[in-house]
Order: C-alpha cells, then sequence, then structure tokens
C-alpha cells in the first residue's frame, strides 16, 4: 500500500505542470516503468491498465499562470497537494520521485521517502508518472486545436527548435511560462482560436471553461452524465460517475489567475449550496445505495485552462 508520486512538465516552455499519485494496492500490471523509457502506445495501454486496477489515483494541476504567479518549487509543492487530496484508500508509505519532499510541511510529510529513480524502481511510482505524462501529452494535444501553428502536439511545450520558431513567428499564448528566462522578453499575447470571430462574450468563456473540465473528467476516467443540469431550486454543473461514486462537480473560473484560485471561492455556505443540490439530484432521479461526492475544478485564462481539481 504504497503511494507513488511523479511529476511531468517541469521543464517545459509552454503548458501545466501535472503530478500523478497512485496507490496500485497488489495490482499486477506488467511494463511499469519510467513514462520517458516508453513508446506513446505503450505509455496509452497502461494508462487504462492503471486507471482501470489500481485502488486509487490522482492528477494534480497547475496551469502556466500560476507558475508564474507562484514560482516552480511553489508549484510542484501545490499540484503534488492536489494530487494526493484525490485518494481515498489507505496507503502506509509515500515515496516520491526525486530528492524533494513537496509534502514535508504537511500533515503527511513524516511518512515520504524521497528517491532518485523511484520512477524505474517502485511500480507504483512508475505508474504515477504514466497517468501524468499521458493526461498532459493528451492535453497538450488538445491545444493544437486552440492554437494552430505552434505544433503542441509535437513538443508538448518543450523548447524545441520548432517550438521557438512559432514563438519567433506568432508571439506566446496563455499557455506559456513567460516566469521561464527564454520568455521574459515577449509580452503576452492572446492568440484566439482561427474559427472565431468578433468579440468573446462571457457566456462563451463560461461555456469554454465548462467543455475544458468536462473533457479533464473524461481524460481521468469519469463518465459524464449531465451536464448543466437546472431547477428552480439549485443547479449543478457537472454530474459524472467513476467506479461506484457518482460526482458533482462545481466549475469556477477566472479571467485572471488569483491568490488561491478559484477553489477559494468554495466557501462553507457554498460547500451547503452543492450539498443540497447532489442530495435533491439524488432524490430526484431515485438515487440511492451509491455514493455522492462533491468536486471543484477552477480554470482561469483565456482559453481556460485547468488550474486544480478537488474532490471536496
Amino acid at each position: 500500500m504504497i503511494l507513488g508520486i511523479d511529476e511531468v512538465g517541469r521543464g517545459p516552455w509552454a503548458g501545466p505542470l501535472v503530478v500523478g499519485a497512485v496507490v496500485l494496492g497488489g495490482a499486477q500490471i506488467e511494463g511499469l516503468t519510467d513514462s520517458k523509457k516508453l513508446s506513446k502506445k505503450q505509455r496509452e495501454r497502461l494508462d487504462i491498465e492503471i486507471r482501470e486496477k489500481a485502488m486509487g489515483f490522482g492528477l494534480g494541476w497547475v496551469e502556466a499562470a500560476k507558475i508564474d504567479e507562484i514560482g516552480l518549487s511553489q508549484a510542484l509543492i501545490l499540484a503534488t497537494k492536489l494530487a494526493v487530496e484525490q485518494i481515498s484508500v489507505p496507503y502506509h508509505e509515500i515515496i516520491i520521485d526525486g530528492t524533494v519532499n513537496f509534502l514535508a510541511k504537511t500533515t503527511k510529510g513524516k511518512y515520504v521517502t524521497t528517491m532518485k529513480k523511484a520512477d524505474l524502481l517502485v511500480p507504483s511510482v512508475s505508474a504515477a508518472s504514466i497517468i501524468a505524462k499521458v493526461a498532459r501529452d493528451n492535453f497538450m494535444a488538445e491545444q493544437d486545436k486552440i492554437f494552430p501553428g505552434y505544433e503542441f502536439k509535437k513538443h508538448v511545450g518543450y523548447g524545441t527548435p520548432l517550438h521557438i520558431s512559432a514563438i519567433d513567428k506568432l508571439g506566446v499564448t496563455m499557455l506559456h511560462r513567460l516566469s521561464f528566462a527564454p520568455l521574459k522578453k515577449f509580452k503576452l499575447m492572446l492568440v484566439r482560436p482561427v474559427e472565431k470571430t468578433g468579440p468573446i462574450t462571457t457566456k462563451q468563456i463560461g461555456d469554454s471553461a465548462e467543455t475544458v473540465a468536462t473533457n479533464y473528467l473524461g481524460k481521468i476516467g469519469h463518465k459524464i452524465i449531465e451536464r448543466n443540469w437546472k431547477t428552480k431550486y439549485c443547479e449543478i454543473d457537472i454530474v459524472s460517475s467513476f467506479d461506484d461514486t457518482i460526482y458533482f462537480t462545481e466549475v469556477k473560473y477566472r479571467h485572471l489567475a488569483e491568490q488561491g484560485g478559484g477553489l477559494a471561492v468554495i466557501t462553507p455556505k457554498k460547500l451547503r449550496q452543492m450539498k443540497f443540490a447532489a442530495e435533491y439530484y439524488a432524490l430526484m432521479n431515485n438515487i440511492s445505495d451509491t455514493n455522492l461526492r462533491l468536486a471543484a475544478i477552477s480554470l482561469c485564462g483565456q482559453p481556460p485552462v485547468i488550474e486544480g481539481f478537488l474532490e471536496v
């Protein structure tokens, strides 16, 4: 019962930082190793198997604007916390790949062992590196549709000659980490989707944020049941199912990254409203003997990118 943790996306010039956390719990999965030593096809096959067989897994996302705001070191700590918060199964030890205990200042810090090359030596850490790598690569591939010309699918944000050439020609985007030395000379330039004409309305931005959130839930294994479920008493942004649990997810979008992020607005009052909406949905749909869970997804920027996901 080891909780393995590994990060992907520390070095790229663009895109989110993603931390994976996995408890295999005795699941036997052949081929687990450092995700960088696997082909894309192998990683995607193992990603599916890990999600099916692992006792628990989580992904912590920190987007570029947040990295610029708090720095890479704090972003690694935040992403690790977000990933671990999604683990609800028991475990007796935490192993983090590398030499830094990102949970040192939390109650879980004393249970952590840091280990160089843990992604090669510890199966749960290997699994964490794989699900984080697949999730991030898939996200960056999606950005090709939003930012044509950058070829994010090919370099996934790293500072390759192809990427540098695109930046020189097109400028930088909300995906780029402007705090990184090679990009400090650039001014932020919003590159909108090519199909957009005219100004983007608040509703369009909100719909876009919910679509990004819905796609994210799908990528981590959720089956989407409802979007924008509303009654005269309450509303729920996304209803989804995962394993034997139904999730009720609140989507919080902010145009600019702010201290605390969108999740900071999940106040005790908001939690009570979310709880009422979930219970009302269960009542209206005759749902009983089923686990119900509240969750929140925070997004920021335009186009919206995931800032964090939290099971409440």
